[in-house]
């Protein structure tokens, strides 16, 4: 009777340690940033393992503080909100050159996921993502075009992210429509 408790007890271990190294989200070498916003703090693993060309690039930007004093700029309810590329003022920021789109690393525009924003140029994401409020399954791999790269997912936060979405949006600077008409504004993102 010992033996087999012992048995089971080593063999849920295994399984358990199995568990925490499959999931992408405690991959060793998967950093956590924290992004503080005017309307509250989300915490956020990035997918180092997976998309390790926009985890670098967007940790660049960290590092650089570039985050710091932007805007969610583009909030849409039930799709996504989008942000990092300009100030309170619509000037946009300065960035780096675009990188290569990872969208066929096998992750999914699933709710909570943080994914990089882009023109219809394939390879053009810079410094802008997004953060799916739904599984938007149009926006991976394959289904209507390349896709766009996941890179991280929400781990705290998601009620955020949801009174993000709820605020009123219309047109203003630039924008024609879907801009937040009170700034929710990106006060810093840090490395964990």
């Amino acid at each position: 009777m010992k033996r087999t408790i012992v048995i089971l007890a080593s063999f849920s271990l295994v399984l358990a340690a199995l568990a925490w190294a499959g999931s992408p989200q405690k991959a060793a070498g998967n950093p956590t940033v924290i992004i503080k916003t005017s309307q509250g703090t989300i915490e956020a693993v990035l997918y180092r393992d997976k998309a390790p060309k926009s985890v670098e690039n967007f940790l660049r930007y960290v590092k650089e503080k570039a985050y710091d004093g932007t805007v969610f700029h583009r909030v849409i309810p039930n799709f996504m909100i989008q942000g990092g590329g300009f100030d309170a003022k619509f000037t946009k920021r300065p960035t780096h050159s675009p990188i290569k789109n990872e969208a066929d690393n096998g992750l999914k525009n699933e709710r909570g996921t943080l994914a990089m924003a882009r023109t219809s140029v394939v390879d053009s994401a810079t410094n802008q993502f997004f953060i799916n409020l739904k599984n938007n399954t149009f926006l991976d791999h394959g289904v209507r075009d390349f896709g766009y790269a996941v890179f991280g997912k929400v781990v705290k936060g998601m009620e955020v992210v949801d009174k993000i979405a709820a605020v009123k949006t219309g047109a203003r600077g630039p924008f024609s429509r879907d801009c937040p008409l009170q700034d929710v504004v990106i006060q810093s993102v840090r490395l964990k």
